[in-house]
């Protein structure tokens, strides 16, 4: 099957609105993680649903915990209560760091006090990802834990019974990656008959993601004593205990985009993030703070941000980021910008990420022109001042998808756009599901670009010819926005015909065309906020858009909104006039297909599927009737652009015309032609 691995985001020139983050993955899977160790019932709020946390909720259900969805979306989390419930399991558990790290120790104590044998394993990235320090840290401990690939690294195997030895701190180095110390912290409750000591070898980095661990212990009824950033008791006799409910703020580090976002493009105003602000836990709001030291304008509130670009080009920052590891990667995109070269330091935890982060950045930045230069744990990067296209390889790193997004503003300055219109490629974007699934449908919500570059495909042809099924297909590879014209007539034809209008009233059934408020998205209509997916697809509706398609008074009131759908990132319209009267620039126009027998035939099988009894016979007459007053009407008759490609699918399956378009896509499409 042929398919588009990649987004191709055009140039982008202003930001406005409101972002509603997803729920922090740190804040999620540590909630998830003590709640299902817990005794009792924990109601979860607002959790993030990401690959990530997909992972950690199917080890807790292997692992005996119950699992209930509300309706509101709340999660209900009934715990273990410490005790296992199998004594043994193979987790999978993806790429997610933050799910083998803390299952590591938590499952090596529990099988060493209660028995029981376990395997951990991940994606082959995993797998590179170290894990020795702590696995040498629970060891120590007496726990007995087997490297099935290589030492130092999952996949793992936990087995016990086995004595373990408390009388002396548990010693972790701190300057690989908190997620170790984090991780014990997390799991060490479970064997605290006596006061357990946890002692950081080395400088411990990430400081603030141990602040949000000891957070949240705390609202779990374990109070961890603090000495410093080195010294860690946990006191004897701690157990989880519920706090009934939790709500997980949203995720900082997903702000940093979005904060960068206003720097860049917020210019008329603010743009407005909610979910983090003044009293969030996690220590990447602060990514704020370097934002603002690079010119941006920030107010904050305690659960919100607004962000307005202030000084441009923005100001070259020389940055330590021990304290904002992860969203630090934004900050080497926005350096792009600059007025001059930016230097981000102590970032070597970035080399142990989901992939040597150091490393993709430098040659990513690169693709688009910029000078860069790198060490073992700091990164330089040079202004930009001549952009280039470039399709951007994102390693299976949602953080790297996200941050590159950005560098389609390259062409601001002042309030204008100038100098080339480049096209930013994101090869893979599937890869932010593990930590914000809707990131690009967030961004293309908030942002906005001349229409003239933003690439549009139409898909015109005779009723039933399949052409929204096949513009459904094509704009969900491509990510792109759908606009079926057909519905804009069944929807006016709808509207009017529930107001009591009469549709030969060309006058009156325009005015209902111009306050048309539908929209499309996931395959389902809205018409003034309700889904009218299944009334729009009626047969009589369907009669009714003849009906009113055929005054010229409606089809030019609904010519500007049906414009006003092109929008970032792309389009794909199917209609009959699409590609020779709405949108005659566009990139690619398909003139769809099929003989009257075939498409009597499908819409037979439809009626029929629905318990509609029909005719084929008639059908086929009622569509060779169709044909003929769609091609023969005065107003945008049907017929192929010039320039137009033919596609005849009467003997193609939807995947088949789907790959055919996409393979004409990628041949014409914005990133082909200016490579």
């Amino acid at each position: 099957m042929f398919k588009i691995p990649f987004l191709d985001i055009p140039p982008l020139q202003r930001a406005a609105g409101t972002v509603r983050l997803p729920g922090s993955k740190s804040i999620s899977n540590r909630v998830l993680l003590l709640a299902g160790l817990s005794e009792g019932q924990t109601a979860v709020h607002d959790l993030l649903d990401s690959d990530d946390t997909r992972v950690m909720l199917a080890s807790l259900r292997e692992l005996g915990c119950q699992l209930e969805q509300r309706e509101d979306g709340v999660l209900l989390v009934t715990g273990i209560g410490a005790q296992l419930k199998g004594s043994c399991a193979k987790l999978f558990l993806g790429n997610a760091g933050t799910a083998m790290r803390p299952l590591t120790a938590a499952l090596a104590l529990l099988a060493a006090t209660q028995g029981g044998e376990f395997e951990l394993s991940g994606v082959p990235r995993m797998h590179e990802r170290p894990i020795g320090d702590l696995v040498d840290a629970l060891r120590a401990l007496g726990c007995q834990i087997e490297c099935l690939g290589n030492e130092g690294y999952p996949p793992l195997r936990l087995s016990g019974p086995s004595a373990l030895k408390l009388n002396e701190p548990v010693r972790v180095r701190g300057d690989v990656s908190s997620q170790f110390l984090t991780a014990l912290l997390l799991a060490l409750p479970l064997v605290s008959a006596q006061p357990v000591v946890v002692e950081v070898v080395g400088e411990l980095i990430s400081k603030p993601y141990v602040h949000i661990t000891l957070e949240l212990l705390a609202r779990f009824g374990i109070q961890v004593q603090r000495e410093g950033w080195q010294r860690f008791t946990i006191p004897a006799g701690s157990r989880y205990r519920s706090p009934g409910a939790v709500h997980v703020e949203g995720d900082a580090s997903s702000a940093s985009y979005f904060i960068a976002l206003g720097a860049l493009a917020a210019i008329e105003q603010p743009l407005r993030i909610e979910g983090v602000g003044s009293a969030s836990l996690q220590g990447d709001v602060r990514f704020a703070e370097a934002a603002s030291a690079m010119g941006a304008r920030i107010e904050a509130g305690p659960n919100w941000l607004a962000v307005q670009r202030g000084a441009w080009p923005l100001k070259a920052i020389d940055l330590d980021c021990n304290h904002i590891p992860d969203a630090a990667m934004t900050l080497a995109v926005m350096a792009l910008y600059a007025d001059g070269p930016s230097t981000l330091r102590n970032i070597a935890s970035w080399r142990v990420k989901e992939t040597d982060r150091i490393a993709a950045m430098a040659t990513e930045l690169k693709k688009l022109g910029a000078q860069v230069e790198e060490g073992p744990d700091w990164l330089r990067v040079h202004p930009l001042r001549l952009w280039q296209s470039a399709s951007i390889h994102t390693y299976d790193d949602h953080r790297v998808a996200m941050c590159f997004s950005l560098a389609a503003f390259h062409g601001l300055l002042g309030k204008e756009l100038v100098g080339p219109r480049v096209t930013v490629r994101i090869e893979d974007p599937n890869c932010v599901a593990k930590t914000f699934p809707d990131y690009f449908e967030t961004l293309f919500e908030v942002v906005s670009a001349d229409p003239a570059d933003v690439p549009v495909i139409t898909i015109d042809g005779p009723t039933a010819s399949g052409k929204g099924t096949l513009a459904d297909e094509v704009a969900h590879e491509l990510g792109y926005w759908i606009l079926d014209s057909g519905a804009l007539y069944r929807a006016t034809g709808l509207a009017a015909s529930r107001a009591g209008i009469d549709l030969d009233d060309a006058q009156a059934v325009a005015a209902v065309a111009r306050g048309l408020d539908l929209h499309f998205r996931k395959g389902r209509a809205t018409l003034a906020g309700e889904d009218v997916t299944e009334a729009l697809r009626a047969e009589a509706t369907g009669l009714m858009a003849s009906q009113v398609a055929a005054h010229q008074p409606v089809r030019d009131a609904l010519q500007q909104l049906q414009l006003d759908f092109r929008r970032a990132p792309g389009l794909v319209a199917d209609g009959r006039d699409m590609g020779t009267a709405i949108f005659p620039d566009a990139g690619l126009k398909v003139f769809l297909t099929a003989s009257a027998a075939t498409r009597a035939e499908r819409r037979h099988k439809q009626l029929i599927s629905k318990g509609i009894s029909a005719s084929i016979e008639g059908l086929r007459a009622d569509l060779e009737a169709r044909d003929a007053r769609d091609k023969s009407r005065s107003a945008s008759p049907l017929k192929p652009a010039a320039d137009a490609l033919s596609l005849d699918n009467s003997a193609q399956t939807i995947e088949e015309s789907r790959d055919l378009l996409l393979r004409w896509w990628a041949e014409r499409g914005p990133f082909s032609v200016q490579r």
